[in-house]
């Protein structure tokens, strides 16, 4: 169980984010944690990142997606840059990498077991009714229910509001990429007590059978972002924020010594 239940300490800063070096299983302690009766504090929605390079590039430009990150309640390092970078920094502990597509089928095994309703917010039409049939054949006895609403636009927010009110999720897994997800769910922190919600990104895709995802050896190796880029050479833009993302890193690290 990770300590200090309400919020967790922050352990590592890469360019200046906060990321927790936590495990997959650290993660759904967590969450499990946020969602016992007899433990649970208040009702605050529980924000869950998965945070990788591209994210915390886009909060060096974007002040309110930084906030979110700030604010959030876990970030979990999803991106090899990020554990490298943590890597880096924490010599002294290992850390390893937690994705948000490996997250969500152990976070439906979990809520399986113990009854928590599970609500798939996002991605293109009827992908999240897909993804959620997909794992409900996958883990039985999961309530889980995929509503599609592609962006956080504000003329949906009455369906999904509706929505919620009568599944009442314990979990809510919004794919509206990045940064909308997480943004969206921080202003409506409000709306949804209770919950514990995460952006998940392309995982709601990979589930469903949209996307391929990469062989596990090359998830192993780290090189999954080149076997999306490969596949979606449309990502080569986003992808060019690497090489920054990781000079600004060695300079941080080499500061920081300097100091020391």
């Amino acid at each position: 169980m990770i300590p200090e239940g309400d919020r967790l300490r922050t352990v590592c800063s890469v360019l200046g984010i906060p990321v927790h070096p936590v495990t997959r299983d650290q993660v759904l302690d967590q969450i499990e944690n946020w969602l016992d009766p007899c433990q649970a504090e208040g009702d605050a929605v529980r924000h869950i990142c998965t945070v990788n390079p591209e994210f915390i590039m886009t909060a060096r430009q974007y002040p309110v997606f930084r906030t979110v990150l700030h604010e959030s309640d876990l970030n979990v390092p999803d991106g090899v840059g990020v554990t490298w970078a943590m890597r880096l920094s924490l010599t002294d502990r290992p850390v390893v990498r937690v994705t948000g597509a490996d997250l969500v089928p152990h976070i439906a095994r979990a809520a399986a077991m113990q009854g928590w309703r599970l609500l798939l917010l996002g991605a293109g039409p009827g992908v999240a009714e897909r993804a959620a049939a997909r794992l409900r054949r996958r883990c039985p006895g999961l309530t889980v229910r995929g509503l599609h609403g592609g962006a956080p636009r504000a003329q949906d927010w009455p369906r999904v509001q509706a929505e919620l009110a009568v599944f009442q999720p314990h979990i809510l897994l919004v794919a509206f990429g990045h940064p909308q997800q997480d943004v969206w769910i921080a202003e409506h922190r409000m709306d949804l007590e209770g919950m514990v919600a995460m952006g998940v990104g392309g995982a709601l895709d990979f589930i469903a059978g949209e996307i391929r995802r990469a062989p596990a050896w090359m998830r192993r190796l780290g090189l999954e972002w080149l076997f999306r880029l490969l596949r979606q050479p449309r990502r080569l833009g986003r992808m060019s924020r690497l090489p920054t993302f990781c000079g600004l890193v060695l300079w941080q690290i080499l500061r920081e010594r300097r100091r020391a």
